[in-house]
């Protein structure tokens, strides 16, 4: 009866998730923000300056600029902008799936502090002087063009301003000196004298005064639409800001791009998932079907958290999702090739089961712990992109943890307590011919595809190899370099993307036209119907709707335009050695706590090499290098020190075992069978986020293909290290010394690793 009992209450259990995530996983998505590098708008960072000289930049002003900004924006209806405070002087705002973005830019950009002034520049009547919200779009009733009205608050004030006015003359000038000139953001140096005439004055109208004006009423006169009208009402109403902003970073992306991104990006994600489901199944049987519902759970909670979190998805945030699947994965392996180690071992399923589950446990802790620390650097010292990405990065890690180890135990559990699995080995994926007799005292070599295979026997071999990649990554980078991206040079990149094929001649005449021709032009995407252009200098942000116009009228072509200021440029080169050594030091303090000192100082060494693979790589493909590989070596960072704790791990359990050892070639022979055990874990999770990875890469938008390649490469050098570095280098250095100091596990905390 209890097993038919527990069977009902898991299929119930499967029902019940089915039904709750098949009914709200759609609305739950809906709801999620999207990032602009999906649905298209602009972000932008701007350095904060006083108006006033002895004005300090303080968090009230800060907040102040933000409240205005904020009312700004509601003005065009924009109900989810993120406009956030950053540092001591600057202000980041992202506007998603904004349809005019021109609009928008000039709504955030002008300070909006109106001031009347005489064409000798001396300022009569400034915003202070002037009813506030009571601006508002009208119409000329001489000339019927769009206007916009103001109120003074002193109409006799006006009255002697326009008397003083009214009689002047200078005949020397080539204007009527009897002129009331409307300023918007006038700045020292401004002057109206080398304004007059030019195609497109700083000044907003400068209209002739014939008589005294008692009036409260003010209109602004110029070539107005009732749009831009209206927009200038907008704005004068919002308020002056109190600062003056200038634009530091900038990334502008085009709707039909975003949408691009996303649908490309989501399709790689599903086909990902679908195959590492298929492949966990068919390698673990039984164990691997429970995975595929914890992975449907899992992922489903991510959504959820991250919507009550109010997140904002991008790119970055789908493949860390995606990639916290294979983590996910990798938890539900470590289980289920610890359960059948113990089933080959004679135990019954249900103390395979119970020895599996508790053996795993610390793997899994220490592994998704140095991941953390390494998504946590990434969030302190990454821009807004990469802190979206470690954000969701911690977060599928936290979820997987609570997903493949109490999901996978509580589901599973139900099947071993009920005993229907007790003489069904095979569901685990053991044959009996492998389990041994549980009176059997001898130990037996573990199996990888049923070999028996010395690695540590070959590590000179392996330490020649990678000092040869070495030399070579070092000759590449000597010669070639790195292609740094605009987010480390500073200047501007503009990405194209067309249904038809470009022609970079057509692309180059194009750009003469706009008086913006590029350092280089590169044709890429699917039959070139998208192109990258490349600036060593910053575009002004008022052509960067010149740019879009016109490539969306020749071309049919969408855009997506990135700006970064030197300042901007340094930073993030500081911040991304910052963050690589930061996350190299803690994970040496951690391992440090967790095993030993040696442990952690091997385990550094093979994720420098790890990382410099991935630069020597970038350096000789020439691939652009930007902050997201940055985001990405730091991921494969976590991801290697997680394969190579799991490696850790298993040669302190064997040498608890073993309590003493005396000679280096029992030390050889524990750390080889260590690393054969550990082996089919190790390839399977490479296997399983791998094919995640190359999903985004192959499938996934052409803006993350850079990102996808240094999660590929790190993922194949990371294994490697794992597998055959680390390990083998602690040995080496461990066993030096081992017949004067034999290797002894101390017993007195539960953490300690071997001493001497």
């Amino acid at each position: 009866m209890k097993t038919r009992g527990r069977i009902v209450a898991f299929f119930l259990i499967v029902l019940v998730l089915a039904g709750t995530i098949g009914s709200t996983v759609t609305g739950i998505a809906k709801d999620i923000k999207l990032g602009l590098d999906l649905q298209g708008g602009f972000e932008i960072l701007y350095q904060v300056e006083p108006v006033e000289e002895d004005q300090e930049t303080d968090r009230e002003l800060l907040e102040n600029t933000v409240r205005i900004l904020n009312e700004r924006v509601n003005s065009l209806g924009i109900s989810e902008a993120n406009i956030n405070i950053e540092g001591d002087d600057r202000i980041r705002v992202q506007l998603a799936g904004v349809e005019n973005q021109e609009e928008a830019r000039d709504l955030l950009s002008t300070s909006a502090r109106l001031s009347l002034r005489n064409v000798e520049d001396e300022r009569l009547l400034d915003g202070s002087d002037f009813v506030e919200g009571a601006a508002q779009q009208d119409f000329s009733q001489q000339t019927n063009q769009p206007i916009v009205t103001l109120q003074l608050k002193d109409g006799s004030q006006f009255g002697e301003i326009t008397s003083r006015i009214k009689d002047k003359q200078n005949p020397e000038t080539p204007y009527p000196d009897n002129l009331l000139v409307m300023w918007m953001d006038y700045q020292e140096g401004n002057s109206f004298a080398e304004e007059y005439g030019t195609e497109d004055p700083k000044y907003v109208s400068a209209p002739q005064v014939d008589q005294t004006l008692n009036t409260t009423d003010v209109m602004i006169n110029g070539d107005f639409t009732v749009e831009s009208a209206q927009r200038l009402a907008d704005i004068i109403n919002a308020g002056s800001l109190p600062v003056n902003m200038t634009e530091l970073y900038s990334n502008t992306v085009g709707a039909q791009f975003g949408e691009q991104a996303l649908d490309k990006t989501v399709f790689a994600g599903i086909i990902g998932i679908a195959i590492v489901f298929l492949f966990v199944m068919a390698v673990y049987r039984f164990p691997g079907i429970i995975a595929a519902i914890n992975l449907s759970v899992y992922i489903f909670l991510v959504l959820l958290v991250f919507n009550l979190m109010n997140g904002v998805l991008t790119l970055q945030g789908i493949a860390a999702l995606i990639l916290g699947v294979g983590m996910a994965v990798d938890a539900n392996v470590i289980t289920f090739e610890r359960i059948k180690e113990e089933l080959r071992e004679g135990k019954s399923v249900q103390a395979s089961f119970r020895a599996g589950s508790k053996n795993s446990l610390r793997a899994i802790v220490d592994a998704n712990i140095t991941t953390i620390l390494a998504a946590a650097v990434l969030f302190i010292f990454g821009t807004s992109a990469v802190k979206g990405f470690a954000t969701m990065l911690i977060l599928s890690i936290v979820v997987s943890f609570l997903t493949a180890v109490y999901g996978t135990r509580l589901l599973m559990g139900l099947w071993v307590k009920s005993k229907f699995l007790k003489n069904r080995p095979g569901w685990f994926g053991v044959k009996r011919k492998d389990i041994k007799d549980i009176a059997d005292s001898n130990e037996y070599e573990p199996k990888v595809f049923n070999r028996e295979p010395n690695v540590v026997q070959h590590r000179k071999k392996f330490f020649v190899a990678s000092a040869l990649m070495v030399i070579l990554g070092t000759a590449s980078l000597g010669m070639f370099q790195l292609n740094p991206g605009i987010d480390f040079t500073s200047g501007s990149r503009i990405q194209l993307s067309a249904e038809n094929s470009l022609n970079t001649e057509e692309i180059e005449s194009g750009l003469e036209e706009l008086d913006l021709q590029a350092e280089s032009v590169v044709l890429t995407g699917d039959n070139n119907g998208g192109a990258i252009l490349r600036y060593d200098r910053v575009i002004d942000e008022d052509r960067i709707s010149d740019i879009q116009s016109y490539f969306q009228e020749n071309f049919n072509a969408d855009t997506s335009v990135s700006v970064v200021s030197p300042i901007v440029g340094e930073e993030l080169v500081k911040n991304a050695l910052y963050a690589v050594a930061i996350a190299s030091i803690g994970m040496i303090i951690y391992v440090t706590i967790r095993f030993e000192l040696f442990f952690g100082i091997t385990a550094i060494i093979a994720l420098v090499h790890d990382a410099f693979f991935i630069l020597a790589v970038f350096s000789l493909t020439q691939i652009e290098f930007d902050v997201t590989i940055v985001a990405a070596i730091l991921t494969i960072i976590g991801y290697s020190i997680n394969d190579t704790i799991v490696t850790f791990d298993r040669i302190r359990e064997n040498l608890k075992k073993k309590k003493r050892v005396k000679s280096f070639k029992e030390l050889a022979r524990i750390v080889n069978r260590s690393l054969v055990q550990t082996m089919t874990r190790s390839i399977n999770t490479t296997v399983t986020t791998m094919i995640a990875v190359l999903a985004f890469l192959f499938l996934g938008a052409q803006s993350i293909t850079g990102f996808a390649i240094a999660l590929a490469v790190g993922l194949l050098a990371g294994t490697y290290s794992s597998l055959f570095l680390a390990s083998q280098l602690w040995l080496v250095w461990r066993g030096r010394n081992i017949k004067n100091k034999p290797v002894v596990y101390a017993k007195k905390k539960r953490t300690e690793g071997p001493q001497v």
